[in-house]
């Protein structure tokens, strides 16, 4: 059951910018013929009117998102996206134990186009994709990731710990059957940015609901 929206837990506001805690099972925006469907980015226009999506989390995936405040917030958040000045941090729990404690899956990637929205490794056509793991925790059958995406392209984590052989517990599109799990066992748990306007640091932080 997702939150209504007097109950998303928003952690910051001010006139730049708003952090909010996305469930899982929300859309972040809407997608293609979803124009009507429920979705983060119009329940924060219902209370903020120049709230503006900055970046995305999978539906399936829940956690922190930023949104800017008017065009002017929208565009130097995006330029820190895009110039990797933004730290993010997730937690995922993904099958089987990882051999090493720590390391990093530098994969390009690409849309899998007769498999959409799938994308998947392309050494020859994909754009280029980097994230830093390491192991929290060991269970018999499971391990507890912390991710550090570099970059930030589609189903990025997915992919690559799919290609690592260690899908995400509860992955529809990527982990095989049985999902071992009712949801996507990703949670978007950091986010670190210079606030918009005044420069200063900035830290949120999302406790892991599994």
């Amino acid at each position: 059951m997702l939150a209504p929206m007097d109950e998303l837990r928003v952690l910051h506001v001010d006139a730049d910018l708003v952090v909010v805690d996305k469930p899982a099972g929300l859309l972040a925006v809407p997608g293609r013929g979803e124009a009507g469907r429920d979705n983060l980015a119009a329940r924060m226009q219902a209370r903020w009117s120049d709230a503006l999506v900055v970046h995305r989390l999978d539906m399936a995936t829940s956690g922190l998102m930023l949104l800017a405040r008017g065009s002017t917030a929208q565009r130097r958040l995006s330029a820190a996206f895009a110039s990797r000045a933004v730290r993010k941090q997730y937690v995922a729990v993904v099958e089987g134990c990882t051999d090493a404690d720590e390391g990093e899956i530098d994969a390009p990637l690409a849309a899998d186009w007769p498999r959409r929205p799938r994308q998947r490794v392309d050494h020859g056509q994909g754009k280029p994709a980097l994230t830093r793991w390491r192991v929290l925790g060991r269970a018999a059958d499971s391990t507890r990731l912390a991710l550090e995406p570099v970059t930030g392209r589609s189903h990025q984590l997915r992919v690559h710990l799919l290609s690592l052989g260690h899908p995400i517990r509860g992955d529809a599109l990527y982990a095989p059957a049985p999902l071992r799990a009712e949801r996507l066992l990703l949670h978007a748990t950091q986010l670190a940015f210079a606030h918009p306007a005044g420069g200063q640091p900035m830290c949120f932080e999302s406790a892991v609901p599994f």
